[in-house]
This record gives C-alpha cells, sequence and structure tokens, in this order.
C-alpha cells in the first residue's frame, strides 16, 4: 500500500479542515511537504475549485489553490514526492492550455505528476465560468482524447465538437512514457467508464469501501478497457465528508494513534483492492509541528508495516 498526504491548507471544507492549518504561510507549506518527501510518503494531493458561490462557503470553504501552479511550488520543494490533483476539473479550462501546464509540470519535476480529473458538482461555478454544466461529461471524455493526443503524438490532431486542431507543435512533451497518468475522480457509472477508457487509476468520492471489488471488476469488463494497470485510491477521512461537503461524522473517517488499528485499516483497505491511501489525522493537532511529530510516527511506524 502506498502512503500519500494532502497537503495542508490547500482547501477549507468544514469537515476535514483543522485550526492548526490556518496560520500556515506559503512557505510553511513547502517545508511541511519537503519534510514529507524525506520521510518517504507517496505522493502530496489537493483540490481545486476556482469560484464559489456565497451560498456553499460555510461547507465548502472559498479557500483553493489552482492545482498546477501549486504542484509546480511544491515541486521546487522536493525531490521525488509524486504531484497529484485531487481533483482538478476538467470541462473548466481549455484542454490545450491544461496539456501544456501538466505536461510543463512533468518535464520541470522530472516525470512526477498525476493528474487526478473531475468533472465537477457545483453548477454554480460553471455558470460563472460560462461552461454548460449539462455537457460536462461530453466535454471531459473529448478534452482527455485531445489531451493524450497533444502528450503523445509527434503530429498531434484532433477533431471534435469542442476541441479542434491539425497542423500543429506542441512540446515540451510530459516525461513519463504515454504522457501524465489520468487518474479520475467520481463516483458515477460514467466515471467508472472513462477509467476504463482513459485512466491510470480511479479516486471515487461517496462510493462506499465495501463497494471497490464490485465497482473495479465493473470497470475491467468494459470494452474499452485494454489491461493496463490501474491503482486505485481511497482515504477513510472522506467517509466523513457529504455529496455537497456535509459533515456526517462517520465514526470510520477520524485518524487514531493505535498502529494496530490503522494497519488493520490499510489491510482492509488493500484486501478491497486499494492501492493508496491517506492515514488520516487524529481530531486536535495542535500545530505544524504536532503535524510533522504525526507523519515522522506514521513513516516510522505504519509505513514499513504495510508497505508491498
Amino acid at each position: 500500500m502506498k502512503l500519500n498526504v494532502g497537503v495542508p491548507k490547500s482547501m477549507k471544507v468544514a469537515a476535514m479542515v483543522q485550526p492548526w492549518e490556518d496560520p500556515l504561510s506559503g512557505d510553511d507549506v513547502g517545508n511541511l511537504m519537503a519534510q514529507a518527501d524525506l520521510l518517504g510518503f507517496n505522493k502530496c494531493m489537493l483540490g481545486e475549485h476556482f469560484i464559489i458561490p456565497q451560498e456553499p462557503v460555510a461547507l465548502s470553504g472559498d479557500w483553493y489553490f489552482h492545482t498546477v501552479v501549486a504542484l509546480g511550488f511544491i515541486g521546487g520543494r522536493t525531490k521525488n514526492l509524486r504531484l497529484s490533483s485531487s481533483v482538478s476539473i476538467l470541462p473548466l479550462q481549455n484542454p490545450i492550455v491544461q496539456a501544456k501546464a501538466w505536461s510543463t509540470l512533468d518535464w520541470l519535476s522530472g516525470g512526477r505528476t498525476e493528474a487526478l480529473f473531475g468533472v465537477g458538482w457545483l453548477k454554480e461555478e460553471f455558470d460563472i465560468l460560462g461552461v454548460p454544466f449539462a455537457k460536462r461529461g461530453r466535454m471531459a471524455d473529448e478534452y482527455l482524447a485531445a489531451m493524450i493526443q497533444l502528450w503523445t503524438k509527434d503530429e498531434p490532431e484532433f477533431e471534435g465538437e469542442f476541441v479542434k486542431f491539425k497542423n500543429v507543435g506542441f512540446a515540451p512533451k510530459p516525461v513519463q512514457k504515454g504522457g501524465v497518468p489520468i487518474w479520475l475522480g467520481g463516483d458515477a457509472e460514467a466515471v467508472m467508464k472513462r477509467v476504463a477508457k482513459f485512466g491510470n487509476g480511479w479516486s471515487p468520492f461517496r462510493t462506499p469501501p465495501e463497494s471497490f471489488p464490485d465497482c473495479i471488476d465493473f470497470i475491467q469488463s468494459q470494452p474499452e478497457y485494454d489491461g493496463r494497470h490501474l491503482d486505485f485510491f481511497f482515504a477513510l477521512e472522506m467517509l466523513n465528508v457529504g455529496a455537497h461537503h456535509e459533515i456526517l461524522d462517520d465514526p470510520r473517517a477520524p485518524g487514531t494513534v493505535s498502529k494496530q488499528k490503522i494497519i488493520d485499516q490499510i489491510g482492509w483497505l488493500k484486501e478491497l483492492g486499494i492501492t493508496e491511501t491517506i492515514v488520516p489525522l487524529p481530531p486536535g493537532v495542535a500545530d505544524s509541528e504536532a503535524y510533522l511529530d504525526r507523519l515522522r510516527w506514521v513513516a516510522a511506524e505504519i509505513m514499513p508495516a504495510v508497505r508491498d
């Protein structure tokens, strides 16, 4: 099992944020991720929204980084930590611009990027940005196909409803063979079909962990799945977050200081087919030094026990 780490102060979702994050500066965040890198964590993950209407702010917050910009900053402070969104809202940005951003980040970081895309859920955000919410699924499929062309073809061309290009050059290409690994986030059947067609990994949001084996079977049964290796991410802390960021108070979500309980939880997730997770923080972390102590403890006590 690979252990990932969330980026502190990258969002203020009420169900997940802790008060110790609030006073952090950008330099603090960079230092914490540099320590996570040295401790051997697999990758960092951070979410994205561009603008939040006032009504959802109480639960969703309005503090979000632009993922590629933030990951570029973290990439400059680290050497091995993989750099992942969680999630980038795919239909909200031009796919050529997104492909350029991700390929630039991959080239500059030496091939450490992983793009976790979602189709979005906040209609008002789409309305403000002038993107048709009802077409977001079709747009996502087309954007992914176009981005793969740009990342992998010497003479990329694409003809679609939303994207068209030919007789173009596109460089730098991603360092990683086959382009930036594509993860898809979300729970709908359409998302799982998208994983089968395009994905290297799946990160659901509200899918119960117990459903993972059936979901994995469904993904791998799709006619467009070609047998490529797939990874699957789930963190127990997500059980505390509702579909619109409501606080659910699921008893399995909070972190614990019990080594054996964490090892047992990770073993259970692994049996379900999950290959990556985050060890949740216990409630009431006092400050950034206590957070670092938790990362050090996880690296020393948990990581060796669950490493594949």
